[in-house]
This record gives C-alpha cells, sequence and structure tokens, in this order.
C-alpha cells in the first residue's frame, strides 16, 4: 500500500499508443492507466492480451502497473516478454526490469539490465552508485544476519505498514476496514483508504490489540505514518490534501500533505493544520523528529528533488513555525525514490530506497547524521533479515532495548504489506577511537597543546584536535579499517606525520607519537651524529679518504660547530676486522686524521678538534677476525663519531 500513497501523482505517464487503431477496451485500459487506476488497467489489459491482442505499450504498462503495485514478480513477467520482443527500450525501463530481477533474485542479469541502463541514462546518480558498488552484494551479505525477525501480530489481509512510537503504543496504517466509514475503494490499489490505528506495546517488545486512532486524525481519505513527540502530546502525519475540503492540483489530482495536530487536556486531537511548506503542486509526506525535536524530516518530489522522491529536513523554530526546507543531497536522494525516513535516539538515519544498491524493491539503508551539519557519507544497507528482494521500508528502533518494527510485502505476509517486529543482535556500525600520546622522543615527557591534524589517505584534512595536559590525544569515528595520517605539531619540535591504519572491528587503535626536538639539548660525551642526525662517516675499504656523500654529513658538522664555537669534539675512527689489528689501528688513525683536516680546511681551529683511530676495538655487530660477513655488515663497523669534550 506504501507505494501507492506515497507516490500516489509522483509519476506521470504517456499514454502514447504506437498503434493506428486500439480497441474500446485498450483505450479504456489507457484511461484508467493514465487516471492511476492501475488495478482496473491491470484487469483490463490483461483480458485483451488472453484474446490475443497486445502491443508492446501494453506490456509496458501492465509491467508498469504491477511494478507501481509493488507486485515486482508479476511485474517481471511482462517486463520478460517485452524484452524479449524488443530489447531496444527507454533508460528507466532497463531500471525497473533489474528491480523485478533482483525480486527474483537472478541478480547476474539484473546487473546485466543496469548496465544497459548506464548506456542509455547518461548523468544518472544511480548508474554511478551503482560502479562504485558492484560488489553490492558483498556487502549485503557481511550487514545480513543482525536481525531476529518475527510477524508483530496485529496484521490484516490487508496493506499494514508504518509504524510509530507513541509512549506505550505503536500507531501504525492500515487499509483494514472496521466498519466504521462507509467503504471506500481506491482504485488505484483495489484496498481500502487507509487510516491510522493504535496497539499497546509490551516490555517484550510485543503488540497486543488493535484499536482505530483519533477520530479527528482519521478522514475518509487516506492517513499514514504518523511522527510524535516524546510528551505525546503534538502528531505530525501524512494525509491526502484535505482538511475543510479537499484539495487538487492543476489536474484534479488530490495530493499528500503533512499535517500537524496538538492533544488537548481531554484527550483529543486539535489545531490540525497543513504545514507551511506543503503545496498543491507537489506532495510531501512521511515525517520523522530528530531527537532534539528540532529538525522535521520528510520525503517530497518538491522543486530541487533529485529523483521521485528525496529526503529533505527543515528546521522547526521555538515559536513552531519552520525555516526551509533543505535536500539532504545527493549521498542519500538519487533519480528514485527515497522515502520514509526515521531517526534513533543514536541520530542514524533510516529510510528505503530503491535508487540504491538493494536486493529488489524498496531496501532499508541507514547513515549517521554528521554532527556539524556536513555532508552525509554513503548509506549502508541493513542487509537481509532486514531487507528482502521485495519492499521494505518504515524501519523504527528503539535503540536502549535493540528492539523495533519494519514494513515489508515479502513473501510469508498476510497482506499486501505486513509490520514485522525484529530484535538487533548486532551494531551495523564499526565505532573507531584513535588515541594516543605525544611525548619528546629523548626525554620521553608528554607534550601538551601539540596540534594533531587527522587526514585521509590522499592528505584531504578530516578533522583536528589539540593534546591535553598530559599529552593525551583522541580521535573519535574514525572509519573501521581506513588508512590515515596525523599531522603532529609543537613549537621547537620537527613536525611528524605518521601513518596508521585503523582497527576492522568496533574498537580503539593506539598510536604513541614521539617528535624530535628542533633545537638538540647535548651535554658532554653526547655524539654529535646521535644529536644532529649526521649520518656515521663511512670510509670505502683501506682508505682514509673522504667520500663524497661523507663530504655531505661533514658539511652538517662543520656548520653545528660553526653555531657553537665554544664547542670542542673527539673525532673517533673505527675500522671493520679484516687484515691485522696493527693495521686496523694506523688505518683508523689516518681516517680521523683525515676527518680533522676536512673541518680545519674549511674554517674550524685546530685546537677544537683532536682524533683518533681505534681500528677494530669497538665493532658494533658479530663481523669480528674468521666470522663471515657481508661487505654491507663490514661497512656498518668502518665509521667515524663525534664526542662533544667541551662545551
Amino acid at each position: 500500500m506504501k507505494n501507492k500513497i506515497i507516490y500516489l501523482v509522483l509519476l506521470t505517464f504517456a499514454a502514447v499508443n504506437s498503434y493506428a487503431q486500439v480497441g474500446k477496451k485498450e483505450v479504456k485500459g489507457n484511461k484508467e492507466y493514465d487516471k492511476y487506476a492501475y488495478i482496473d488497467a491491470i484487469k483490463t489489459y490483461e483480458r485483451i492480451y488472453e484474446k490475443g491482442f497486445k502491443s508492446p505499450d501494453m506490456l509496458l504498462k501492465i509491467g508498469n502497473a504491477y511494478y507501481f503495485n509493488a507486485e515486482l514478480e508479476k511485474a517481471k513477467k511482462w517486463y520478460d516478454e517485452l524484452y524479449a520482443s524488443n530489447p531496444d527500450q527507454e533508460a528507466e525501463f532497463y531500471y525497473r526490469y533489474a528491480q523485478t530481477l533482483r525480486a527474483a533474485k537472478d541478480y547476474e542479469k539484473a546487473d546485466a539490465m543496469m548496465a544497459k541502463f548506464g548506456e542509455k541514462s547518461g548523468n544518472d546518480s544511480r548508474e554511478e552508485i551503482f560502479n562504485k558498488n558492484k560488489n553490492y552484494l558483498e556487502v549485503i551479505k557481511k550487514n545480513s544476519g543482525r536481525y531476529k525477525i518475527e510477524n508483530a501480530g496485529i496484521n490484516s489481509k490487508y496493506s499494514d505498514y508504518g509504524p510509530a512510537y507513541m509512549g506505550d503504543k505503536v500507531i501504525f496504517t492500515s487499509a483494514r476496514d472496521t466498519g466504521n466509514f462507509s467503504k471506500r475503494i481506491h482504485t488505484w490499489t483495489g484496498q481500502y483508504f487507509t487510516n491510522l490505528y493504535s496497539s499497546a506495546l509490551s516490555e517484550d517488545g510485543s503488540l497486543s490489540g488493535v484499536d482505530k486512532f483519533g477520530k479527528k486524525i482519521n478522514t475518509k481519505y487516506h492517513e499514514d505514518t504518523p511522527a510524535f513527540t516524546k510528551d505525546g502530546k503534538t502528531v505530525y502525519f501524512t494525509r491526502n490534501n484535505y482538511l475543510d475540503g479537499r484539495g487538487f492540483d492543476a489536474n484534479k489530482v488530490t495530493l499528500l500533505k503533512i499535517y500537524r495536530a496538538n492533544l488537548d487536556a481531554e484527550g483529543k486531537w486539535i489545531n490540525i493544520t497543513a504545514l507551511p511548506f506543503n503545496s498543491d503542486t507537489y506532495q510531501a509526506a512521511h515525517p520523522a523528529l530528530s531527537p532534539d525535536e528540532k529538525t522535521l524530516y520528510f520525503a517530497s518530489d518538491m522543486p530541487g528533488s533529485h529523483g521521485l522522491s528525496d529526503l529533505f529536513r527543515v528546521k522547526i523554530n521555538d515559536d513552531g513555525s519552520f525555516g526551509t526546507p533543505e535536500n539532504l543531497g545527493n549521498t542519500i536522494n538519487t533519480e528514485g525514490r527515497e522515502t520514509y525516513p526515521f531517526i534513533s535516539d543514536d541520530n542514524e538515519l533510516y529510510f528505503a530506497s530503491d535508487g540504491q544498491p538493494g536486493l529488489g524493491g524498496l531496501d532499508i539503508f541507514v547513515t549517521r547524521i554528521p554532527s556539524d551539519n556536513g555532508k552525509f557519507k554513503a548509506p549502508l544497507n541493513i542487509g537481509e533479515e532486514g531487507n528482502s528482494p521485495k519492499d521494505d521500508f518504515g524501519f523504527i528502533i528503539n535503540t536502549k532495548t535493540k528492539r523495533g518494527f519494519l514494513s515489508s510485502n515479502r513473501d510469508g505476509g498476510q497482506g499486501s504489506d505486513d509490520i514485522y517486529k525484529f530484535l538487533e543482535t548486532k551494531a551495523i556500525f564499526c565505532d573507531q577511537i584513535l588515541y594516543g600520546v605525544v611525548t619528546d622522543e629523548d626525554t620521553k615527557a608528554p607534550l601538551p597543546n601539540a596540534k594533531l591534524v587527522l587526514m585521509d589517505e590522499k592528505f584531504n584534512k578530516v578533522k583536528e584536535t589539540v593534546s591535553d595536559a598530559q599529552g593525551k590525544y583522541e580521535f573519535t569515528e574514525v572509519e573501521c579499517g581506513k588508512k590515515y595520517y596525523v599531522n603532529t605539531s609543537v613549537e621547537d619540535y620537527e613536525t611528524k606525520e605518521p601513518a596508521v591504519i585503523i582497527g576492522s572491528e568496533t574498537g580503539k587503535t593506539e598510536l604513541n607519537i614521539e617528535l624530535k626536538t628542533k633545537t638538540c639539548r647535548v651535554k658532554i660525551g653526547d655524539d654529535l651524529a646521535d644529536c644532529f642526525k649526521i649520518n656515521i662517516i663511512y670510509f670505502d675499504l683501506d682508505k682514509w679518504n673522504i667520500r663524497p656523500d661523507a663530504a655531505v654529513d661533514l658539511a652538517k658538522l662543520l656548520d653545528v660547530l660553526n653555531q657553537n664555537p665554544s664547542m670542542k669534539i673527539n673525532i673517533r675512527s673505527h675500522t671493520d676486522s679484516r687484515a691485522s689489528h696493527a693495521y686496523n689501528k694506523k688505518l683508523s688513525e689516518r681516517r680521523a686524521k683525515s676527518t680533522k683536516d676536512w673541518l680545519v680546511k674549511n674554517g674550524i681551529a685546530a685546537d677544537r678538534l683532536t682524533s683518533e683511530g681505534l681500528g677494530e676495538t669497538e665493532l658494533v655487530n658479530k663481523c669480528a677476525d674468521g666470522v663471515p660477513c657481508s661487505e654491507e655488515d663490514h661497512q656498518l663497523n668502518r665509521r667515524s663519531e663525534f664526542i662533544i669534550t667541551t662545551l
């Protein structure tokens, strides 16, 4: 029933007939089709089809009639025949055909139809989303198995859907007939017009009893999908354009609007008014309140929409007035249908879509609402059990008990739509916190007021923070399994930008960061090579001349000595173990003297420098006499050190 109400006139169809001669019955079917009387149109078309009269246009219209009546398997039958007779169709046909194929679990052919849809549609976000998510079935499988679902126990043989919490009750929509009104049949669906009903909610999440809700709320036309304030004194709900009288658009069609009502001291609903952003020229439906009740979310095809229906939000001012509706953007909305929003107490947006990749028909998706009013992240399909190959929508959940309800026309139900209760056994979002301590690399002392900028793998800034008095920092809501860089800076310290890969399960990822001071603190006995990042001065085998690469590092040492004129150093040269001890002793002395001479030649007073050769007496590895070693290992032992003797 939900398709018929929400999209009562969101769709327009051309009654184009490619044949010059049509029978009276086909003309009758066309008229019923164009007036959205889909049940009557289907019957008329099928009767003339059985008599052997058929056309591509008629096949398409029967398929579309079933499609928009949410009978995807029946729609597939007619789409199959149309595609077999003529594979060249308009772009939207391929998208609808793909949806019916998914409903039949023929995902391979559905993907092939999506490829054709992409070729025909041009710049359509549904094609772009599909191309970015060709592994959508794997993603859905990963998110599956998180719900225990069963019939809610209040369903009828008609359409029951759209539950909402109202204290210890659940208010829902139904096309059942209780005899309180004359039996009014909707020609699109062949069912009664919908009204709101109430059922008692127990602590274990079960429902009991069904009563008609709110005499002033229910009318002889459609009402559905209410949203209540926490105190139960205000309700927002969907109704046909009917208040003091029935309203029409330019085509004499009664559209949907959102209304508000208040509960008086006697328990009666009063002050029923249409919200100011409604219009006779477009539809607005399915209100949902934010946890703080300051924002109203809803579905509409108002100007600025991306597709057949989009999700919007509007600010509710303190005086009860409203701001300007805001489209939630193309991360959420597609050229298809996005509808039935619900906002959990954890500020998660649940909604139904047939434009995002799913199992068929409407699927339920979820995303978090950005705390800074930024752009929404891509929504997640909630997985099987929550979703089926048919239409799934109208999701609500109590985040404390993890119990909730959803609506679906999946196989095994009692009516065309049914309400199911569920228990969520596992959260869909992976919540990670990146944390650590910023310290001095040498002293290990914590560094307060360090600026830390979190960047994604393309070095785009994500967020930033500052370390506390203990040098501790924390980034919340980082994406699981994602690589980040943390640009870390403190005055008088060298900036560092370590990479980190966040854990793939809910939890915390630790990244401690050590920073090197720009002003090296030294004392007598320290090696300048360590302090100023001067590489060890290496020598070739049996040589004592200064290599070009060594000259670069000696230039660093030269600068340090020039900047610190009172500093004196002792140059110590070492060799590897090859050759005799006596030979290596003399070789190292020549190397030390060679290093000293280079510094003197470049302006350092000789009395600031001493040198000594230690030969092979202080090897840095196992490469002693008789031990086989690589050339690289021996090279490590051929080195010079610069020990501070005076400051």
